[in-house]
């Protein structure tokens, strides 16, 4: 089969969700006839090149429980930056930590997406990393809903 082939066969397989199964990249390598081995030396080709950034997990974060999500933002000063954000970062409730530029009238530079099963948790893990970092000045912006999660399509 011709590189290009097997590569047009990898990225249309792995731009879906993978297979929960205990090796994903045979279940993609039956699925494409290929092999395991060119499914993940593609992938990893593909990484080298700058053309697949990563291959990561969506947790659908209300099917398993977490009914309370809310966006952080934080006003964290640029040379606290990385302690605050390192220490933010490690939370396991947290999934995403960002630091942002961001203009004048909005002081609050870093971001981090907290999920908890409840309202209460949600607002003590708050509070615990605000007394953790030192960081009191932040604004709250809770999910009412998800719209959207889905992953990119390539043609």
């Amino acid at each position: 089969m011709i590189k290009h082939e097997i590569k047009d066969k990898v990225i249309k397989e792995l731009q879906g969700d993978l297979p929960v199964v205990a090796r994903p990249y045979l279940a993609v390598a039956e699925r494409t006839g290929l092999t395991e081995q060119e499914v993940i030396s593609t992938a990893a080709d593909l990484q080298r090149q700058g053309m697949l950034k990563r291959i990561g997990a969506i947790l659908r974060h209300q099917q398993v429980g977490y009914d309370a999500n809310a966006m952080v933002a934080w006003q964290v000063s640029d040379e606290a930056m990385d302690d605050v954000g390192n220490l933010m970062a490690r939370c396991p409730v947290v999934s995403h930590c960002y630091w942002r530029e961001t203009p004048e009238e909005w002081p609050f530079n870093l971001f981090t997406m907290i999920h908890a099963r409840h309202h209460d948790e949600l607002h003590g893990v708050i509070r615990e990393l605000s007394n953790l970092t030192g960081v009191e000045e932040y604004r709250v912006i809770e999910s009412v809903r998800e719209l959207k999660k889905t992953s990119v399509q390539y043609r």
